[in-house]
């Protein structure tokens, strides 16, 4: 369980929140809501022990259940499942196990004895654990994000973004925590995962802060709600479930707005008739006393909220480019001995819009890091056309270099952009003043996706290759998006699990993997993109 006392967030000289109080007790179920960048990933981070608040204090008690946006924990050479398991330190054990199981094979008697010996001793440690019955567990909730066994036996470091991510999920949902703290889970998992992962957060018993975009899931799930107002720098806590709370919020402003016009006019009277009682010496105590009064009523009044502002999201007028800019051929992708997809042939043609199509582990994500340069295919090659020019969005934002500002970030994505420019285009991506020179590593999700799409509107491009690009944001910059998408005059290749963006697209053209299928789009293939 979790208490917050007193906490107080700045990011640089940014105050994200002060003053601030709750407790997670067992049974809360709060969904963490607020604007893109007001502070949410920051202080799921800092109740998770990730980041030191600034000031305050935080008890934890029992086991917490982290879920990062970006998670990169894990020995990268350790198998999937074995991640999951060791959630409650079963999978070093069930891994010794195994190779006790070999060596009790063994011709020399010596090895085998001792083997037999040691494989006693792990067998009474993984049944003390739990034993089979979470072996089956973590096998069922693997199963239900879509994670079979050929994912589950190969080695973190050859897993996709998504993938890892589910694997991180599973791992935290296995884990038994006492309170979880999961960041957009709904993130990479297809529709029947979805609706898997509401029902097991429903019935979960434990605490939990929830962030995401999934309206549903949040309307199924949450208890409390927790509105992080980055204008005022607070939390609004609801002790009541998602629909509730948005007639009461908007009650909440109605009031806020109507005490304030009522005593904004009340404080101007006063005022009014002060500056007459002024100017007579036999009237200046009440004069005085009239002042006192207007500025005690409004000293009183709760800040009324300011609108959240949006980023202003254009996509850029493509440069000139030949008749098919981007070209590939016969390109196949294996990991080890499992193959991804063979012998898949496409071109982009200037203006098209395509979009991939796929179940999870298909090779979306490959393809598109094939097109764009990032990794090579293990057959056939990748065709430029004439005047090429690609803006690549990446859905683990690997185009971003965390190490650098987010000025420097933009800078370097166009040579001939000016760092006055730069500003202005930050700007209406609402990155502001002392904004633009913090790293890049510590913004959140939410700001990461807004940095990658201000690189790619500088950048000039004639061909974007984007992959999930409405991930991570909220409600009213997913419509910029999807607007820009459906104004923009060059070619896509997209990716994504979101209907709203396919249909934005209005694409021309499907490709579906792993088996290199081109087809002309039509509303039957709608049905697949949450189940993708």
């Amino acid at each position: 369980m979790l208490a917050v006392h007193d906490l107080e967030l700045r990011v640089g000289a940014r105050m994200l929140m002060q003053g601030v109080n709750f407790r997670v007790d067992r049974g809360d179920k709060i969904g963490l809501v607020g604007r893109n960048g007001a502070g949410k990933t920051t202080l799921t981070k800092t109740l998770a022990g990730e980041l030191e608040a600034t000031d305050g204090k935080i008890e934890r008690t029992g086991e917490i259940g982290y879920l990062p946006q970006d998670p990169r924990s894990g020995n990268p050479e350790d198998l999937a499942r074995t991640r999951i398991l060791d959630a409650r330190g079963l999978g070093s054990i069930v891994l010794k196990m195994r190779q006790a199981q070999d060596e009790m094979g063994s011709s020399d008697p010596a090895i085998s004895a001792a083997a037999m010996d040691r494989y006693s001793k792990l067998d009474d440690r993984f049944l003390a654990l739990g034993g089979y019955a979470a072996e089956a567990e973590a096998a069922s909730i693997a199963s239900n994000l879509s994670l079979p066994d050929r994912i589950l036996d190969q080695p973190l470091s050859t897993l996709s973004g998504g993938q890892r991510r589910r694997i991180e999920l599973a791992r935290i949902l296995f884990s038994g925590a006492d309170t979880m703290l999961l960041d957009e889970p709904t993130n990479h998992l297809d529709a029947d995962s979805v609706v898997w992962l509401r029902e097991f957060l429903k019935n979960f018993s434990g605490g939990l802060i929830v962030i995401s975009h999934d309206v549903e899931l949040v309307e199924d799930t949450v208890n409390k709600v927790f509105y992080l107002d980055a204008n005022r720098q607070l939390i609004d806590q609801y002790n009541m479930g998602w629909k509730h709370y948005l007639r009461q919020r908007q009650s909440d402003e109605e009031r806020r707005k109507k005490e304030r016009a009522n005593a904004e006019k009340k404080a101007s009277t006063l005022q009014a008739q002060a500056a007459r009682f002024g100017a007579k010496a036999s009237k200046a105590a009440s004069a005085h006393q009239m002042v006192a009064r207007a500025e005690k009523l409004l000293a009183g009044l709760e800040d009324v909220r300011a609108s959240d502002r949006v980023a202003a999201l254009r996509f850029p007028d493509p440069a000139p480019c030949g008749r098919t800019p981007l070209m590939g051929y016969n390109l196949s992708k294996s990991y080890g001995s499992l193959e991804i997809f063979a012998s898949v042939d496409l071109a982009i043609d200037r203006g098209s819009k395509v979009v991939i199509l796929g179940f999870n582990g298909a090779g979306k994500t490959t393809l598109l890091r094939m097109l764009a340069g990032v990794d090579l295919p293990d057959t056939g090659h990748i065709e430029p056309g004439h005047g090429l020019r690609i803006g690549y969005y990446a859905q683990e934002h690997e185009t971003i270099d965390v190490k650098r500002s987010v000025l420097e970030n933009m800078v370097s994505s166009s040579p001939n952009i000016t760092e006055m420019e730069a500003r202005r285009v930050l700007g209406s991506f609402l990155f502001t003043g002392d904004d633009a020179t913090k790293p890049a590593g510590v913004l959140s999700g939410g700001e990461k996706t807004r940095l990658a799409l201000a690189m790619i509107v500088v950048s000039g491009a004639n061909v974007l290759l984007l992959d999930e690009p409405t991930n991570n944001l909220d409600p009213a910059s997913r419509e910029e998006i999807l607007g820009a998408l459906a104004n923009y005059t060059g070619a896509v290749v997209l990716v994504s699990h979101d209907e709203g963006a396919v249909e934005a697209l209005n694409p021309e053209r499907v490709l579906i993997l792993p088996d290199g299928i081109e087809d002309h789009w039509n509303k039957d293939y709608a049905d697949l993109i949450s189940l993708a």
